[in-house]
């Protein structure tokens, strides 16, 4: 066995230096020094114990968190000059869930004795403790979620899961980003979606009718797995296929109560549009209107002794609204809902029709109605039309306003009852968007 020993060995030119050729096996004795080379900022991966819950963190070790069901602590070891931890977001939910890092007793983070939370999507980063004025430091951090190409990966709105997808809810105008698609299974790439527009006002006279809800437009990707309304486009309406873009988001507000009332507004996503409802009809006046911008999801009910009008205006496939109903008598009729027709006010000085029924989808993970027509106000002595899915309810005799419709719904706004100041009619309830697909 040979033996050489050197104090140093420097390269001859350079300042690269070889130890062995290609091939070769270099050892360095047990005991060896290693002053000068520093620690590699390595970690053995527990792959095998991915957490999920408040757990104790080791030195040398890298752990995957999942925080898809709620928020993780990881409580760091005590520190020492060297130790070495990793945490990485094992299903790209610490945005919705945080990862909290909380340090030893009184040790610091970074400087600080206080807890670091993690709350980027896809996050992975590295700590290594230094001394007792820095504590531990965070000697490396990714905040880009590099994923393989098996599903969306998307920005805006307010991102929640169920299961095994994302939820992105739009309330307000937003942009929907995504930043990469699946490029091995293609249809993870067309998402589920739900788009509701504006509700009509109410009418603002006496005896006036519901207002329509905002248009309702929804369709359910193949490869989705929750309970759907009966207004599903698959596979007969419109599919949206994500593309590495920036989709922005209308949501449409719903009629307002001036002057004589107004249609809801038009909620857009990508090639989706929804109309707004109509606004509801008022006592000795033209039928309620066919809607938003020229044209209504569902149309406002008629006023004393008037037809409703026309809902799917303008028509999609399946229907996007319901028509508003009819008023045989004093009282004011229902406006039109996603799925049902405004209800009839009785001939006489009866009760305001009951607003048409909306539609109940489990888009957002929990069954929930949207999209209802506005009751009818009623006339002497009977009460307004009552409403569901976020429409409102019809004024009660004698001088009651209608109310209005529930804000992020598309609900129809209530017709006003006898006696009430003219140009007072009920505002009708803004619209959503919901934008859903698979994500692991």
């Amino acid at each position: 066995m040979s033996k050489i020993e050197v104090n140093t060995v420097a390269p001859q030119c350079g300042t690269t230096l070889t130890l062995g050729e290609s091939g070769d096996t270099v050892t360095l004795g047990t005991g060896a020094s290693q002053s000068g080379f520093g620690r590699t900022g390595t970690v053995d991966w527990q792959t095998g114990s991915i957490k999920t819950s408040t757990f104790t963190a080791a030195n040398g070790e890298g752990y995957f968190v999942n925080t898809s069901g709620g928020a993780v602590t990881a409580n760091l070891p005590a520190g020492s000059a060297g130790a070495i931890v990793s945490f990485v977001d094992y299903t790209n939910s610490f945005q919705t869930h945080s990862l909290t890092i909380s340090p030893n007793g009184s040790e610091k983070i970074g400087g600080i004795a206080a807890n670091a939370v993690l709350s980027a999507e896809g996050q992975s980063t590295t700590f290594v403790y230094v001394d007792g004025t820095e504590g531990w430091k965070n000697v490396q951090d990714s905040t880009s979620n590099v994923t393989g190409a098996a599903f969306i990966a998307a920005t805006g709105g307010t991102i929640t899961c169920s299961g095994d997808y994302k939820i992105h809810t739009f309330t307000g105008p937003g942009t929907f980003c995504v930043s990469a698609i699946s490029l091995s299974a293609p249809a993870n790439n067309v998402v589920s979606y739900m788009v509701i527009a504006g509700g009509g006002s109410g009418g603002p006279h006496n005896q006036s009718a519901g207002g329509g809800a905002g248009g309702f437009r929804e369709y359910k990707s193949p490869v989705d797995s929750y309970t759907a309304s009966p207004l599903n486009g698959n596979p007969c309406g419109t599919a949206v296929t994500a593309t590495v873009a920036a989709f922005p988001i209308t949501v449409g507000a719903g009629g307002t109560g001036s002057g004589c009332g107004n249609n809801g507004s038009t909620s857009v996503f990508s090639t989706i549009t929804s109309a707004g409802g109509g606004k509801g009809g008022k006592s000795g006046a033209p039928a309620g209107s066919a809607g938003g911008s020229a044209a209504g999801g569902s149309g406002g009910g008629g006023g004393e002794a008037r037809a409703g009008s026309a809902g799917n205006t303008p028509p999609t496939t399946p229907p996007q609204g319901s028509t508003g109903g009819t008023s045989a008598g004093s009282a004011g009729a229902g406006g039109g809902g996603a799925t049902g027709t405004g209800g009839a006010a009785p001939p006489g000085m009866g009760p305001g029709g009951t607003g048409g029924t909306g539609a109940t989808t489990s888009i957002n993970g929990t069954p929930t109605q949207r999209a209802g027509g506005g009751g009818g106000g009623g006339y002497t002595g009977t009460p307004g039309g009552s409403a569901t899915g976020g429409g409102g309810a019809g004024g009660n005799h004698p001088g009651n306003k209608g109310a209005n419709g529930t804000a992020n719904t598309g609900g129809g706004a209530g017709g006003s009852s006898h006696p009430v100041s003219p140009n007072c009619a009920a505002q009708g309830g803004s619209g959503i968007v919901i934008i859903r697909y698979k994500f692991q």
